[in-house]
């Protein structure tokens, strides 16, 4: 049987709110929930899905635990497994590099062979630029906290829909 698991700092506020959200959507009893700043090789020898929390920090940086993981994570063949990511940014305050988190670690994945689903469409945003866009979607999940917090739930609950087919069909 696969294995689910959702990676998140567990010492965030509005990542691990995010996070929490989708454990609900996605069913308690089938996903396991792992810090993002205790990360192992082992982790993703584990599971066979992903979900992957890539808050875009500063002007539009991956976090500290995965920058310091991405060595280990190059090494990875990760052909076999299935990952969908989702992240925070600000449209307003950083619009031309917004979400781009989820785009840097996509491509980081997909050079060790992984397979990346969720994507979402990105009407509804408005920002100017994001490595996570490709054409007329974005490659994962990105969420606004800042200026769209409403809209958080929804887009949580249409993308799990959407994981729990892209990962099991």
């Amino acid at each position: 049987m696969s294995k689910t698991a959702i990676i998140y700092s567990f010492h965030t506020q509005k990542s691990k709110k995010a996070a929490e959200k989708i454990i609900e959507a996605f069913g308690k009893e089938e996903i396991e929930a792992v810090n993002a700043e205790e990360l192992s090789k082992d982790t993703f020898e584990k599971y066979d899905h992903f979900i992957l929390s890539a808050p875009t920090w500063f002007d539009g940086e991956l976090p500290n635990y995965w920058d310091e993981f991405i060595p280990d994570l190059e090494e990875m063949d990760l052909s076999k497994k299935t990952f969908a990511i989702f992240g925070l940014g600000d449209q307003k305050g950083y619009p031309e590099n917004f979400c781009d988190a989820i785009g840097l670690l996509a491509e980081i994945l997909e050079e060790c062979g992984a397979k990346i689903v969720g994507e979402t469409s990105t009407e509804g945003y408005t920002y100017e630029a994001s490595r996570a866009q490709r054409g007329d979607k974005f490659i994962g999940l990105p969420l606004d906290q800042e200026n769209q917090p409403r809209l958080t739930k929804e887009r949580i609950a249409n993308w799990v829909g959407k994981l729990k087919t892209d990962f099991f069909n």
